[in-house]
């Protein structure tokens, strides 16, 4: 039996990885900040420890003996990394460092370092393929980047087989309230106020987490050494269009929506080409319309997962 250790496994990607290795005998390393929450792997095969990838001497403990690492552990929120940027530096690159350099004194066969679109910046028209350059344009995205760049070099270097993907905007359950979809959606059901950032027409890429973890587990199959793989969706809406269709879902009207400031350095459109992902045989398999009704249908039956956030 394949033995897999999924860091930040808690969380909401992470959490949902783990509930598609059926088969495996599958560790889960998480430090359950605000964004981790065990509840999310209820019912799941898994053993559990409690802890920080920045931590050498565990990783030293939990590491050897896995054929697979796939690191999700991150502070991912932009808005936070706004706020306070040292947290974001400590584990997205400090912390990926540590589990790389664990990862090669245990000698894991494989490791996948989990990123996103967002360490490109903005791009006006077109696709991002995998040869473009890093351009990041907040804290959260420039930390990514950094642990994009060691993952690269340890490949290089010391010939570790870690591949990176990186991944557009994810949907689905299980989504801490705080990124838009699952935000707006809490918000509506209560009759809240939802907030819309400045004209409303920034860009985004939609893919359903499930598709996700499906592109990650073709890279950790597949996927070359010190390469990109990018794991795109199948819905590109500005954020005045998601409202939009959140509102509809929900059955509320525009006198929920607020206009508030600009979010700063707020990047307008991110767009992936993920040829070479679809080269290996990927394919997004869940449509956005009905990822989309699923998840307002979950956030609506499971109040008590979200009610106290």
């Amino acid at each position: 039996m394949k033995k897999i250790l999924v860091t930040g496994g808690a969380g909401f990607i992470g959490s949902h990885f783990v509930r598609s290795l059926a088969g495996a005998d599958v560790t889960v390393l998480d430090k359950l900040t605000y964004a981790g929450n065990r509840a999310n792997l209820d019912g799941v095969p898994h053993t559990f420890a409690h802890g920080d990838i920045c931590d050498a001497g565990l990783l030293a403990e939990v590491v050897p003996g896995h054929d697979l690492v796939v690191n999700f552990a991150a502070e991912s929120h932009v808005d936070r990394s706004i706020d306070g940027a040292a947290e974001f530096v400590r584990t997205n690159v400090l912390g990926t460092q540590t589990l790389l350099q664990a990862c090669l004194d245990a000698g894991v066969p494989k490791v996948v370092q989990v990123s996103t679109d967002e360490v490109y910046g903005s791009i006006d028209t077109g696709s991002w393929d995998e040869s473009a350059p890093p351009a990041p344009r907040s804290p959260y995205a420039a930390s990514k980047a950094g642990g994009d760049l060691i993952a690269r070099s340890y490949a290089i270097t010391y010939g570790l087989d870690v591949s990176i993907t990186r991944c557009g905007n994810n949907y689905g359950p299980r989504q801490y309230p705080e990124k838009i979809i699952p935000l707006f959606v809490t918000n509506l059901l209560r009759g809240r106020k939802v907030p819309l950032y400045g004209d409303g027409g920034n860009v985004r890429d939609w893919i359903h987490v499930e598709d996700h973890c499906a592109g990650i587990r073709l890279v950790a199959e597949a996927g070359e050494p010190g390469e990109v793989y990018h794991i795109a969706g199948n819905a590109e809406l500005t954020n005045l269009e998601l409202t939009g269709l959140l509102l509809e879902a929900c059955g509320r009207d525009w006198s929920l929506v607020e206009r508030v400031e600009d979010r700063k350095g707020h990047d307008r459109r991110y767009s992936l080409d993920d040829t070479r992902l679809r080269g290996l045989g990927y394919r997004p398999r869940i449509s956005f319309d009905q990822g989309l009704k699923e998840t307002v249908g979950w956030y609506a039956t499971h109040r008590d997962w979200w009610a106290s956030s």
